[in-house]
């Protein structure tokens, strides 16, 4: 078998790494892990990965709390105030009798 060069390995490996401040939560329950809708009501551990291992952030006291954590609503977009339009001058028809 044939070593790979370092460059091509690291090319091919780094689509599948983590990012830095990436956020998961863990569900604080006794026994195995299992889906996070299972027990909507159990605490969450949110952790953040730091490159190199998961590190606790904060706790989140339910599971729509752990979403809200984990998924923030994008801050509304402020419209820019614009002048309201100006009358428009034109010829008016006058009516006929």
């Amino acid at each position: 078998m044939e070593d790979e060069p370092l460059e091509q390995w690291a090319a091919r490996r780094q689509g599948r790494l983590r990012k830095p401040g990436e956020l998961k939560a863990v569900t604080l329950s006794t026994g195995p892990h299992r889906a996070a809708h299972v027990d909507p009501e159990a605490p969450r551990l949110i952790l953040k990965w730091d490159g190199f291992a998961w590190q606790p952030l904060t706790l989140a006291p339910h599971y729509a709390a752990a979403c809200q954590i984990l998924n923030p609503a994008p801050a509304p977009q402020q419209q820019p105030t614009q002048p309201p339009p100006k009358k428009q001058g034109g010829k008016h028809r006058k009516t006929r009798p």
